[in-house]
């Protein structure tokens, strides 16, 4: 095999790409490749999970973003306008440096660069280029825009200005055919400019779908993204149907005059190696006072937590239940944890800031109660300590606290102050595709009746789980409409094909991660519409990377919450 597929967006180039990760990358499998690359536009959204999906499947994970790139400086704004607002560039991870470098250069983008798109700059790049192997992208980036101006001078100026940046043999021409007349132009000039200045080339084809056959659905995804109908004539269009993953036979085809640009893919891809590391955690410090270690801190307030919350007979009963899940605690690296929690559970009681009795495992430890993390007593209800933390299943602890939802954001303020606000951010969360929803959302592309769109979509039952096959399955009604009537099949094929797909990036309720290190040490950063730092992983993905994440949860009255309160402090009695 001498392909691998270096320029691709996944279904995280939101409404964009139709490009299913675990479609993918079986496709690449299916296709004999080793190797293939998600290049998202602008975002990271999906490498995690793109990552999993392909060690899994014996596949090497290349790490990428097509970035944009500002004209000048990426703090300027409305200095330029129309297409050169921004110019497109892929950036592959090649090793662990290289995917830390990268996460900075996208965050750099969202937060100090965002204008239409999150834009980075040269000195960004500049800055981080060290383990990033660049590619020049497509008809819109930089180099390629010249040429297709007939600036071939002013290209070549460009090409060389991003070998320096990011080293020779670490930049390279790429070579890209849908069938668009304008690439053969700028192909036959990419191949003088390679013989002129010895840039390698490379071919890519320029993925937002995984099968040809997906070029319809892909057609309707667009419309949704642009709010237009099929029938629209002047909306966006990718022309040619040939934006799928294609063989490495197919790729040969059609660069047979550079059969070199097709060895580099894989030469490429054979250079990049990130390992992802999960499962360790990787928790702030919590800064105890002087005289004390962490480990020390923790006892000293959970001895004076027992002795505030039980009698003198009780205290000497429970001290060994109190022993083992400190120990639990301390072998299993979560004292700083707890100390993290405590704190800014008392800095919103101290505040006069209402806060929830506890929810969930975290009820079971009498850490939690000494601490007044929970206020539900674990002893007299049986609560298992187990279920919350268990030495035989290492996973982060899981407290949720519910805050009232009108002074939640001072408990985020305070954590920022305290950890720095660089080292704290709210969590992105995705809005999908649902079956309902995305039935309704076709309709409207293919232009059919309101009403006709409705009642199909009610054919839909009702659960949070549900998919388009199952209600299939499970509604006769709809099964058989969609036997008996080609226009109902057709939405509802077009519309199985887009189903779960993300349709919008938005800021997690209550999710927060506090982090040690800056955020963008661990992961991407991105910006939610009101303008606040997010982070680009999901909770659970946070999770799995060892971060600290919390849900600081809101509840709508102070009343809810103190009403809990009072019944549980009613029915305490110790």
């Amino acid at each position: 095999m001498a392909f691998a597929h270096l320029h691709v967006h996944t279904e995280y180039s939101l409404l964009d790409g139709s490009n299913k990760i675990t479609e993918y990358v079986n496709r690449i499998r299916e296709l004999g490749m080793t190797a293939g690359a998600i290049t998202d536009h602008g975002v990271m959204y999906g490498v995690i999970d793109f990552y999993r999906a392909a060690k899994k499947a014996g596949i090497n994970p290349i790490l990428g973003c097509e970035v944009y790139v500002a004209p000048g400086s990426r703090f300027d704004r409305e200095q330029v306008k129309g297409e050169d607002r921004y110019y497109h560039l892929v950036l592959l991870a090649e090793n662990n440096v290289g995917y830390a470098n990268l996460m900075k250069i996208v965050s750099k983008g969202f937060v100090d660069g965002y204008y239409y798109r999150p834009r980075v700059d040269m000195e960004v790049l500049e800055t981080y280029h060290e383990g990033i192997i660049a590619l020049s992208a497509c008809l819109a980036g930089e180099v390629q825009r010249y040429l297709t101006r007939g600036m071939y001078e002013e290209a070549k100026a460009i090409a060389l200005k991003y070998e320096t940046c990011f080293g020779k043999g670490n930049f390279f021409l790429e070579l890209q055919d849908h069938g668009i007349p304008e690439q053969a132009q700028v192909n036959q000039q990419l191949l003088r400019m390679h013989q002129e200045l010895g840039i390698d080339l490379v071919a890519t084809n320029d993925v937002h779908y995984t099968y040809e056959k997906d070029a319809e659905a892909h057609d309707i995804l667009l419309c949704l993204q642009t709010g237009k109908k099929l029938s629209d004539e002047n909306r966006m269009r990718y022309e040619g149907g040939q934006y799928f993953v294609k063989s490495e036979e197919e790729m040969k085809a059609l660069f047979p005059y550079a059969l070199d640009a097709i060895e580099n893919t894989q030469k490429i891809a054979d250079r990049c190696h990130v390992e992802i590391e999960f499962g360790v955690t990787k928790l702030p410090k919590f800064d105890v006072p002087d005289g004390y270690t962490s480990w020390e801190y923790l006892n000293k307030l959970c001895y004076e937590g027992l002795d505030e919350r039980y009698s003198p007979k009780r205290v000497q009963e429970l001290k060994p239940r109190l022993e083992y899940e400190l120990s639990v605690i301390q072998k299993m690296g979560y004292v700083d944890y707890f100390l993290i929690v405590w704190d800014f559970i008392h800095f919103a009681k101290s505040s006069g800031i209402a806060v929830g009795p506890g929810r969930g495992s975290a009820a079971g430890s009498i850490v939690s109660y000494c601490l007044e993390i929970t206020d539900i007593e674990p002893m007299r209800y049986n609560l298992i300590f187990e279920r919350f933390l268990n030495p035989e299943r290492v996973s982060m602890p899981d407290i949720d606290v519910d805050f009232c939802i009108e002074r939640r954001q001072e408990v985020i303020e305070y954590v920022g102050r305290k950890y720095g606000k660089d080292h704290v951010a709210q969590i992105v969360t995705f809005g999908t595709l649902k079956a309902k929803g995305v039935i309704r959302d076709v309709a409207r592309v293919l232009d059919m009746p309101y009403a006709q769109a409705d009642a199909i979509a009610k054919m839909i039952p009702n659960d949070l789980h549900m998919t388009l096959d199952i209600a299939l399955k499970q509604s006769k009604e709809l099964r058989d409409l969609y036997e008996g009537d080609s226009d109902v099949k057709y939405l509802i094929d077009m519309s199985k094909r887009l189903e779960g797909l993300p349709r919008h990036a938005s800021m997690h309720a209550a999710g927060v991660v506090i982090c040690g290190k800056p955020v963008d040490e661990y992961v991407p950063l991105s910006r939610a519409s009101d303008g606040s730092i997010t982070t680009q992983y999901i909770m659970t993905t946070l999770e799995e990377l060892g971060l600290l994440k919390m849900d600081f949860l809101g509840l709508r009255t102070l009343t809810v919450i103190q009403d809990t309160i009072n019944l549980v402090e009613k029915n305490r009695g110790i």
